[in-house]
């Protein structure tokens, strides 16, 4: 079955016709996304600053760590300073 003139021009009525409520259903559409889109952003960037947080306070517990390590190890040298001066 093929189209006629007539059924082609009253396609083209009926698209010049609903061409505003397409364009505004395509905006809003285009809105929405953009909505999810920013409420995305916003996630990601609030589990990165929990994400550097976290690698702050792992970096300050291992230097923390480390420091107690020197500390220690200096006790043990100065012990055994102290015991190679008595012999």
């Amino acid at each position: 079955m093929s189209l006629n003139q007539k059924d082609i021009e009253l396609v083209e009525r009926i698209i010049y016709k609903n061409a505003d409520d397409i364009a505004t259903s395509i905006c809003r559409s285009f809105e929405r996304l953009e909505e999810r889109i920013d409420a995305m952003e916003s996630r990601l960037s609030r589990r990165v600053g929990e994400v550097e947080d976290r690698m702050e306070s792992s970096r300050q517990d291992i230097s923390d760590s480390i420091g107690n390590v020197k500390e220690e190890m200096r006790d043990v040298l100065r012990i055994w300073d102290e015991v190679g001066q008595l012999n």
